[in-house]
């Protein structure tokens, strides 16, 4: 199994952090969990055929995690070659609100669709059709092979509903993804014991936790030494920070990576990463961690 990040940031545009999306290669099978911003162009930079995404899984439904989806969907159509399978639908699984949020997709690049349908030489509509599978409750969501993938509610505050995170297992090894939560008991169930655990993670200066804005959000996510306490009782063989929301504002600057790790080692001991776009984690008998110059790509 093959996890390849390739976007780590927040809802802030970062040209050094696209938005959340990570790319798991598991079996024969290429998995992408949410599509944020510049999810397509990180595709490309890994030579990774749009063509070959077996399934999307989306975990909610906030902007970040659901802008790049018109973009990898669109493009993998567009960008189709004849030895490309084109009549291939995509398939996206995510929970209640899937159906809805992909038929207002269609409805919006109508015209484009029609155009490119019946320009020269003409796409194959077979190759924009779309598959959609919906789920209200834990459990398994995808299953083909040796890959399994079960999916799990979590917490991201009271309106933020729902939202789910995932765990994919193949040839008895596992990554989890925590999706946007708040510290969160189901999610440590599901990955007890698993290879890799991608968590999320905000932080903010003192300064601000008295602002009650910045309280609220920080509340729907999940501060360092919380964190910690998830990898500490899940026990990973790696953990993995993704999707940094680092709080700043005009007067108090943002807290610093060694800020969160500083504060993660309070409660946890263990393997930490910080994640980086295309950072990637080759799960084995040992994880290889490989970072990726996306400079040069």
């Amino acid at each position: 199994m093959i996890v390849t990040l390739l976007g780590t940031g927040s809802p802030t545009p970062t040209p050094d952090r696209f938005g959340p999306c990570v790319l798991v290669q598991a079996g024969d099978q290429v998995l992408l969990f949410d599509a944020g911003r510049g999810a397509c162009i990180r595709m490309r930079q890994l030579r990774v055929q749009l063509a070959r995404i077996n399934a999307l899984f989306l975990t909610h439904y906030h902007s970040d995690h659901t802008s790049g989806i018109p973009d990898v969907w669109l493009t993998r159509w567009i960008a189709f070659s004849e030895a490309t399978k084109a009549e291939t639908p995509f398939n996206v699984i995510g929970p209640t609100g899937a159906k809805e949020l992909m038929f207002h997709l269609e409805r919006a690049y109508a015209g484009d669709i029609k155009i490119r349908i019946q320009d020269e030489p003409p796409k194959d509509p077979r190759g924009i059709a779309t598959t959609v599978q919906e789920f209200d409750q834990d459990g398994v969501v995808f299953e083909k092979g040796s890959v399994k993938v079960t999916a799990f509610e979590v917490d991201h505050g009271p309106v933020a509903k729902p939202a789910y995170g995932y765990r994919i297992d193949c040839n008895g090894y596992s990554a989890v993804i925590s999706g946007d939560t708040a510290y969160n008991e189901n999610l440590i169930k599901h990955a007890m014991g698993c290879d890799l655990l991608i968590h999320e993670v905000a932080c903010a200066r003192p300064e601000l936790m008295t602002d009650v804005h910045f309280k609220r959000i920080m509340s729907h996510h999940t501060i360092p030494s919380d964190a910690g306490r998830v990898f500490s009782q899940a026990e990973p063989r790696m953990a993995v920070y993704t999707h940094f929301i680092l709080r700043s504002t005009a007067e108090v600057p943002a807290p610093s990576l060694d800020d969160v790790i500083s504060q993660t080692r309070q409660t946890y001991d263990g393997p930490l990463e910080l994640g980086e776009d295309l950072m990637s984690f080759e799960i084995g008998e040992k994880i290889v961690v490989q970072r990726h110059n996306s400079q040069n790509s």
